[in-house]
């Protein structure tokens, strides 16, 4: 999940009108974590509440004011980005100061909010993040090398003296700009707080990922957003820096504890746990010498669909079955304590469950990787590029019979009925999955390439929404009865995965380094998109024409056609359509979502909504960009 953000429409929230107040420093418990659902409110643009208070006498007032209000707070539940928002608006006002303070003082109150439960983790768990933006553009003697910034004692720039403190401290290091491993680090077990400093246009991002998961989090924000010879509080810096272990008087409801089970369940030890090889013989990883030539020939598949599911990716669908079945079952795998409930109350029938939604996701991109003639997945090549179209094929099927196998085989546990309305939800979503799928790749090979808007709404409804609704109706089911659940989590995955699959659409014209994809993929893999409906619904006959004709063009032209595409978009208004459709089907979720119980279902329903559809709207920012190196320090 990216913590970078140079957009400036990526998800601030106007105030909830349902929150009321007797003051700034009011007693504020969130609505969606009290007994009344929320009003959600709509993104729109916040590059005016980005100001940065001018004078240090200002900014110390209201960092002052900031800790008074975070003092006020219930702090057992994540503080909501409308409610802070408002809290926030409420105190500037108070203070008769201008609305621009809005973005800084939110960074500020969230820090506060944490501070104590920052303190309440030991240095050696924390991940301290630094900007390459402090360091002098010019006449700085670091260089980058395959694993960063390579920081010298210079005296020039204060990078060095923050992290030679954070390093005596026992922190681990990240010297980067806002970057997407940051909750892969946590996720991934090694630190459970963040400390960090940064601009305004990457916090605006990285504080949605902050409260909506529940991580831990101070941040000091750069004094301006230049990316060039940038300054900062220092002191403030060091303050929190120098944040002592102390015992958080109350902790706040978090689901990383969720997440890093949902992940964990696919390291490779634990994946032979909870599933066993049949095989069996040496994994993939200890033959890389030799290649799969090394391997019994029967365990050869069994040892590539192994070594694909455990290869990469977020696991959010079996992540969204563990924590709905923690939501229908109390939501203990939220609070305090939470790794430690989850680890011995939720049995490996449950996990294997969980973790079949993932082996239908991972055949589902073998088998799309070859439609789509795709060299690159999760940064290696393709599964038919390393191994040929035949055995990728047989790979995907392979992972498709695991999915099942997790499901079939525990009746005993689980019950005949579970076990059955799992799996035939399984199966209506896998044959839906299978119809959108053929659909697109019909398209694709038609000669005629016009495609109305709803056709491809459509294709998308089944592409992309049956996971999300297999992933929630098997958590529902797990718990107890799902009857009651059934149409609202097909209505909710439906919009999500509509609203998912546009805003894929649109970061496709941003491009994507993790997959070593260009912008414009879409179009010069012939692939139907919403985007392209839209526009041929919104130019004239000559332009459609036109654009007919760039779809089938030549591959040697590859970038003119890709910038005319973009221009007829921008002409046909397409990006900004898009943007207003992913807020139509995301209200339509949120409406699901305002009516089902219980608490915890409807705030994880919230977090889905939020984590699923992070990412810029509107007209795509330019992919070319520099690609700066990344360094961990443990």
């Amino acid at each position: 999940m990216d913590y970078a953000s140079t957009t400036s429409d990526s998800g601030q929230h106007e105030g909830s009108d349902s929150v009321a107040f007797s003051g700034p420093a009011a007693e504020f418990v969130p609505p969606e974590f009290a007994g009344e659902a929320p009003k959600r409110s709509k993104r729109r643009q916040t590059a005016h509440l980005k100001l940065v208070p001018e004078t240090r006498e200002l900014r110390d007032k209201l960092h002052a004011k900031c800790r008074e209000v975070a003092g006020t707070f219930d702090k057992a539940r994540p503080l909501g980005k409308d409610e802070m928002e408002k809290v926030v608006r409420d105190t500037l006002a108070e203070l008769n100061l201008a609305e621009g303070y809005v973005g800084w003082m939110m960074v500020v109150l969230a820090s506060e909010f944490w501070r104590d439960q920052v303190a309440a983790v030991p240095p050696s768990r924390r991940l301290f993040l630094l900007p390459h933006c402090l360091k002098h553009a010019e006449g700085c003697p670091a260089d980058y090398d395959e694993f960063g910034l390579e920081c010298k004692k210079c005296g020039a720039c204060s990078i060095a003296d923050f992290r030679g403190l954070a390093d005596e401290m026992g922190y681990k290091v990240l010297v980067a700009e806002g970057s997407p491993i940051v909750l892969k680090i946590i996720v991934s077990g090694y630190v459970d707080a963040i400390v960090g400093v940064a601009c305004l246009n990457v916090l605006e991002k990285a504080i949605d990922k902050i409260l909506l998961a529940g991580i831990p989090c101070m941040a000091v924000p750069l004094l301006s957003s230049d990316c060039r010879n940038t300054s900062v509080d220092e002191d403030w810096v060091l303050d929190i820096i120098k944040t002592q272990p102390g015992q958080a008087t109350q902790q706040t409801a978090s689901y990383v504890h969720l997440l890093r089970s949902a992940s964990s369940m696919f390291k490779p030890e634990e994946l032979d746990r909870i599933c066993p090889r049949l095989r069996g013989g040496p994994k993939l990883s200890e033959v890389n010498g030799q290649g799969i030539a090394a391997l019994d020939p029967i365990a050869a598949t069994e040892a590539i669909a192994y070594d694909f599911l455990g290869k990469g990716g977020k696991y959010s669908r079996p992540f969204i079955t563990l924590a709905v079945h923690d939501a229908m079952t109390g939501g203990k795998g939220t609070l305090a304590g939470g790794e430690q409930h989850l680890a011995t109350n939720v049995n490996d029938s449950v996990r294997r469950a969980a973790m079949s939604i993932e082996t239908f996701h991972k055949a589902s991109l073998v088998h799309d990787d070859i439609q789509d003639n795709d060299s690159f997945r999760y940064g290696e090549e393709t599964i038919h590029k390393r191994y040929g179209i035949p055995t990728a094929i047989n790979v995907g099927d392979y992972l498709i019979g695991l999915g099942y196998r997790l499901v079939s085989r525990e009746s005993k546990t689980l019950g005949a009925d579970v076990v059955a309305d799992i799996l035939d939800n399984l199966a209506d979503s896998h044959l839906r999955l299978s119809e959108g799928q053929g659909a697109e790749l019909l398209w694709r090979d038609a000669r005629d390439k016009r495609l109305k808007p709803l056709d491809a709404l459509k294709i998308y409804a089944l592409k992309t929404s049956p996971a999300f609704e297999a992933a929630m109706f098997s958590g529902i089911r797990l718990a107890g009865s799902a009857e009651e659940y059934r149409e609202p989590v097909r209505q909710f995955a439906r919009n999500l995965g509509v609203a998912f699959q546009i805003l894929n659409d649109l970061n496709d014209w941003q491009g994507d380094e993790h997959n070593k994809l260009s912008a414009g993929g879409d179009i010069l893999g012939g692939r139907p998109t919403v985007l392209w409906a839209l526009a041929l619904e919104g130019i004239d006959s000559a332009a459609q024409e036109e654009l007919l004709s760039l779809v089938n063009g030549d591959h040697r032209m590859a970038g003119e056609r890709i910038a005319r595409v973009r221009q007829l978009y921008e002409k046909a208004g397409v990006f900004e359509k898009a943007a207003r459709l992913i807020d139509k089907h995301q209200e339509r979720a949120e409406a699901i979502a305002d009516k089902l119980q219980p608490e915890e279902l409807r705030r994880l329903m919230y977090y889905l909504i939020d984590s699923v559809l992070d990412g810029p709207r509107g007209v795509p920012q330019s992919p070319e960009r520099e690609l700066l190196p990344l360094q961990i320090q443990t």
